[in-house]
Order: structure tokens, then sequence, then C-alpha cells
């Protein structure tokens, strides 16, 4: 088999877990029970080794995949010479299963919509990324595949086949005719009857669920998100959805290991955990959408990181999502890797750097969903108090940053400048909830901050915000300087870094990378999503909206044919780059229609 471009996947999931589902109707990826689980399914990340589960017509065809409005049920339509097929995939959500009662099952709906098509199935399970022997064996009502201490059930209507030898697998054939349906249900260390009648009303049960919680326009005031790119906001907030654990409430950066950041290169990371920076973006968003319990739940979550955590291990950002502390990095060297990209790691090290603008983003997340009504109580305050009195006495230390670069650690004008914004919010939320504080030494050490950040950060020749102090190239992390508060947006000097990031950044089409320079590793990168939208957010926050209406639509033109995003685009072939679909640039989609519909109905 070949290997599907990265957007031509589309997504599914059940709150816990999402796999991806290929134009070709293969399920290429897949964890189980959760997302940070080891695989079943990875022919995402070795076309031959890693495992699929494939459902297409046995004649030439072509494809096209949707999803069933405002859900996450993916719908993969085939066209033949002989007839139509559509394959529906989803993994049922039902009322309740919110409080973590998740059923591991997908369910894969095959019809024949007109004429006649044969179609053939291929179930080839891997356990724990194919490190260990699988078996596969039919029973009296489907397939069953064993390792690892492991097991799947495959459930079917079509007769199932296996073959013998190193690798075990099953395949089926079957025609259907115009309106004939089978279902194909896997189920994940659990082997429940199935009949077609709970198939199709779990489907129904599902589709109500996504269609209940999706961004509900208001009827009288308008929509925040109107226009255009609505559809686009929908299908971003339904991705943010997949990746909230239902228990935890951590956000999973992505549901993806290792797809690279350039093909062939060695710039493969793991994902599928909790960056805090990505709750404190998300508050935002969901609030805005009008999810108001899960922007709650986001706070909690971040709380609850405080209390678990001495101040000093908020700067190692990286959670697991069920709250381990500890990502061990390690590469599955017998992975080839997506087209050939290696290595393929599980865990990130990036647990272990310090990045000090965590802070800022916590407590730009606490005061964020403090503003929107969430309460902070006295022993709340007192485990923030004593994270901005360590903010006060460490934010001159060198640091990995934002970016999480594998070379030395260096004075980073964006963690400085989130080191300030962690004693601004502690301050503001004293001040506003009359807790006990030392708000004169905390404003002093604000302003100190400041002037060390204006003095030593700002480069006369560049004219614009550098990446490190005393630095000599440009940060699209500098954008966020406007947007936490640092400097008001008119400001000369915050306009020029706009500027700047444009002019050594940024394609003529409105794809901009993260920054210039050495960052320890070998190889190249494409232009950064997330990056892009930050710019549209301060061009349009800048009341350049005629700018920042072209930078969007210029970056829109990349988003996946189901409107997903992975972390990068290549700017020379348009091929998504990176984990996929990316919370960061769904996020930074979202917040970035609001401010350009702010910004349009302003002028």
């Amino acid at each position: 088999m070949e290997f599907t471009p990265i957007e031509g996947y589309g997504v599914i999931g059940n709150l816990e877990t999402c796999p991806l589902v290929s134009e070709e109707g293969s399920i290429d990826w897949c964890c189980f029970p959760h997302i940070e689980s080891s695989s079943v399914f990875a022919a995402l990340l070795d076309d031959d080794g890693g495992g699929h589960f494939s459902i297409q017509p046995a004649e030439e065809y072509t494809s096209e995949q949707s999803y069933i409005t405002r859900t996450n049920v993916l719908r993969t339509t085939f066209e033949t010479d002989s007839g139509t097929m559509v394959v529906t995939d989803f993994m049922p959500v039902v009322d309740g299963m919110e409080l973590g009662h998740t059923v591991s099952a997908i369910y894969r709906k095959v019809t024949c919509v007109e004429g006649s098509v044969e179609f053939e199935l291929e179930f080839d399970p891997r356990f724990d990324y194919d490190r260990v022997g699988t078996t596969v064996e039919t029973t009296s009502e489907g397939v069953l595949g064993r390792g690892n201490g492991e097991q799947c059930y495959l459930w079917g209507g079509a007769p199932f086949e296996t073959t013998e030898g190193t690798i075990e697998y099953a395949t089926a054939t079957e025609t259907l005719d115009t309106d004939e349906t089978d279902w194909f249900v896997l189920q994940y260390n659990d082997r429940e009857p199935i009949d077609a009648a709970d198939c199709a009303g779990l489907l129904r049960e599902t589709i109500d669920f996504w269609q209940d919680w999706t961004h509900q326009c208001p009827d009288e005031s308008g929509c925040a998100f109107e226009g255009p790119y609505h559809d686009y906001v929908v299908r971003s907030e339904l991705v943010l959805r997949l990746l909230m654990n239902p228990q935890t409430h951590a956000i999973a950066a992505a549901p993806t290991t290792s797809l690279p950041e350039e093909i062939g290169g060695i710039r493969n990371w793991d994902y599928r955990y909790a960056w805090i920076r990505d709750v404190s973006y998300t508050i935002q968003a969901l609030h805005e959408l009008g999810h108001e319990r899960e922007a709650r739940n986001g706070f909690d979550w971040c709380l609850t990181m405080c209390h678990k955590d001495d101040p000093g291990e908020i700067g190692h950002p990286l959670y697991g999502l069920h709250y381990e502390p500890e990502m061990v990095e390690e590469e599955l060297d017998h992975l080839s890797g997506y087209r050939g990209s290696q290595p393929v790691r599980v865990g990130n090290a990036a647990g272990d750097q310090e990045q000090l603008d965590t802070y800022g983003e916590l407590m730009t997340a606490i005061y964020t969903a403090s503003d929107y009504g969430a309460d902070i109580y006295e022993g709340d305050w007192e485990v923030l108090k004593e994270m901005i009195e360590y903010v006060s006495g460490v934010w001159d230390r060198k640091d990995n940053g934002i970016w999480e670069v594998r070379s030395e650690p260096s004075h980073i004008v964006h963690s400085k400048v989130l080191c300030w914004a962690a004693l601004d919010r502690g301050i503001e939320i004293a001040e506003e909830h009359g807790f006990d504080a030392p708000l004169e030494r905390w404003r002093g050490n604000r302003e100190t901050i400041r002037e060390v950040v204006l003095e030593e950060g700002y480069d006369d020749d560049l004219d614009c915000f550098t990446q490190t102090f005393a630095g000599e190239t440009v940060d699209a992390a500098a954008l966020r300087l406007g947007s936490v508060g640092f400097l008001p947006f008119d400001d000369d000097r915050f306009q020029a870094t706009i500027d700047a990031v444009m002019e050594h950044l940024m394609t003529d089409d409105g794809l901009v990378h993260r920054y210039e320079g050495d960052d320890g590793l070998p190889g190249e990168e494409g232009a950064f999503v997330l990056c892009s939208f930050w710019l549209v957010e301060c061009l349009a926050r800048s009341d350049r909206v005629e700018e920042a209406h072209e930078v969007f639509e210029g970056v829109m033109e990349y988003i996946s044919p189901l409107g997903l995003f992975a972390e990068e685009v290549d700017p020379e072939t348009g091929e998504h780059l990176g984990n996929f679909p990316q919370a960061f640039s769904h996020i930074g989609l979202v917040n970035a229609v609001l401010y350009l519909n702010e910004a349009t109905d302003g002028k």
C-alpha cells in the first residue's frame, strides 16, 4: 500500500481515542483504549508493518470523504463503474459517555446506494506498535485478534478468511446491491453480541450527541463566527472536543505521533499528551463558542496541575492525559516512519525541559476563566501565590521556550514576557478577589521584567522584538506580546514587529514560519499554521483588517477537504506536515475568525 497524504485522512473518536481513516477507507491509525495508548493499527507510520483495517471496492474507484453535518461521523463515498458505495465510520458517543463511560468500539456501516459493488475487507491488527506477535483467528461470528495481553474482536455479516504464517490477518469479500447494507463492528477487549438494529440505533444517538453539543447560533444577537468560515469553526470545535479527555479534562495536542515536520527528516514528535499552554488557548475559544462547561473543565485541569506539582515542576509543561508526570521518550526503530521519516518516537523528552512561558499561560488561563465566572478559592490562591513567587525568582533564567528547542537554553523574549504575564494576572486576581499577596513587590518585579524586555529584547537595526535577548533573529512568538497585553496593539514597536514577521517569516500566501536561525536540530520544517492565525489576530486587532483577511484567506486555501489542519504546511507543495489534526491549529482558527469578525463589524 502507498502512504496517504496527511490531509487525506479523517478523524473519528469516542472522547478517549481518535482513529484516523484514509480516503481509501483504511483505518491506518488507532490506539486503544486511549489516545496515548499503544497502537493496534499503525500503517500511518509503516505501510507494511503497522497494521490497518480497510474496506474498499474490489474494482477501480474514486473516493471522497465528508462528515455528517455538525458531527464526527465520517462518510467515505466510493464511485466505481458498477455502482456507488458509502462507508460510514464512527465510534459511539451518547449521553453519559462524557462522564467517562466510553465504549471502545469502531462501527463501520457499508451501504450500496446505487448499482452493485463488490468490496474487500482486510483486518490486520498489530498490537503494541507491532512490537509483539499478533494472532488472528476466525470465530463463529467474526474474527479475534490477540497480542500483548490485548484483544480485538471483529463482528460482521461477511464470511471471513484468515492467513497463516508469520503475519496473520483476516479478509472478506462481499457484494452489495442498491440499498443493501452490512455492518462491521470492531470491539477492543470486549465481545458483546451485536445486531444491525443496535448499530443503527447507536449511529442515530451518536449523531444526536454531536449535533446537540456543537455551537448553537443565537437567534437574535447574531453569531460571533458568522460568515463564510462558520462551518470551519464548527469543525474545529468538534476536533477540540475529540481531544478533551472526559475524565481528567486534559486536552491532547494531537491524536498522533511522529508525523514529520519534514518528509524524510527527524523532526518527528509524539503529541498525544497535554500541554498547559494548549489549555490556556482553548479556554477562550470554548467560552466564545458557548461551551461554558468545557471551558470550566479546562480551568479545573489547570488548578489540578497547580495543586499536584511544586511550582518548579509546572515549568515542565507536559503531562499525560491521565496525570502521568513523566513521558519517557523512546524510538521505535522497527517502524519505517511516515514516508520513510525516522525515527518514530513515543513519549516526549520536552517534559524534561524548563519552559518558563508555561507560568504565564497557566495564570492567563486561570484569570480568563475567572473573568468568565469560574471560582478561585483561598486554597487555590495559596498554590497560585506560591507559583507567582517562584516566577519572581526565576524569570531571569534561560529556558527552552514555547518552541521547545533542543539547542542550549537561552534568554527567550517570549518566555520573559509570559513571566511578566504571570505576575500581571496574579496581581489582577489578588486585587479583584481581595486575596493576600505582596502586591508592591510583585508590581516592582513586573516592572523590572518589562524594562529588561524593552531594553534587551528589541533590536533597533531589525526594528522588532527578537527571539532572544541581544538576538538577531525574528520569532513569530513575539506576536503574543500584544495578545497578552504586554504592549498595546498600536504601539510602534509592536507594529514594527508585525511587519518584521511578515517580511522575514511569511510566504506570499500568508503561511508563517515559527522563527529564523538554528534550533539544535538538522533539517527544515514547514510553516506553522498557528503562527499564521496569530498574525491574523494581530492584524485584525491593529485595525489592519484588509491585511488580516488576506492572510486568513491565504492560509485557508491549505485546509484539508474535511476542514482539518495539521501542525504545519509545506509552502512549496501545500502538503500538511506534523501531527494531525492539531489542537493548536484549530484553536488558532477559532480565535482568528472571532477577531476578524469583531474587527470587520467595527469598520
